[in-house]
């Protein structure tokens, strides 16, 4: 088993820029991939950012150029660097593991962008 904490979420104002962590603990050995996932208000859950282990980080096309994804492999964690921050990404952020067997959740950090 995997457990996984977030931590970083917050109100900021469009422009702005807010710093999302993960940290993993367990099975930790087994995790391949780890990622951020996001779901807006009325939304379906969407993939922000994942990087495979020795990998390069991959995004979603909405936020490519303002968001870095990076791996503490050390630390077992995974950041999430946003930048220039929009209402648009405005969501609960959760971060995810996976295994080769199996895929795992953190509880969820709320991440609002307004005025």
């Amino acid at each position: 088993q995997v457990q996984l904490v977030e931590s970083g979420g917050g109100l900021v104002q469009p422009g702005g820029s807010l710093r999302l962590s993960c940290v993993a603990s367990g099975s930790v050995s087994t995790i391949v991939v780890m990622g951020w996932y996001r779901q807006g208000p009325g939304k379906e859950r969407e993939l922000v950012a994942s990087i495979i282990r020795g990998g390069n980080p991959v995004y979603a096309d909405s936020v490519k150029g303002r968001f870095t994804l990076s791996r503490d492999d050390a630390k077992n964690t995974v950041y999430l660097q946003m930048n220039s921050l929009e209402p648009e990404d405005t969501a609960v952020y959760y971060c995810n593991a996976q295994s080769l067997f199996q895929g795992y959740w953190g509880q969820g950090t709320q991440v609002t962008v307004s005025t």
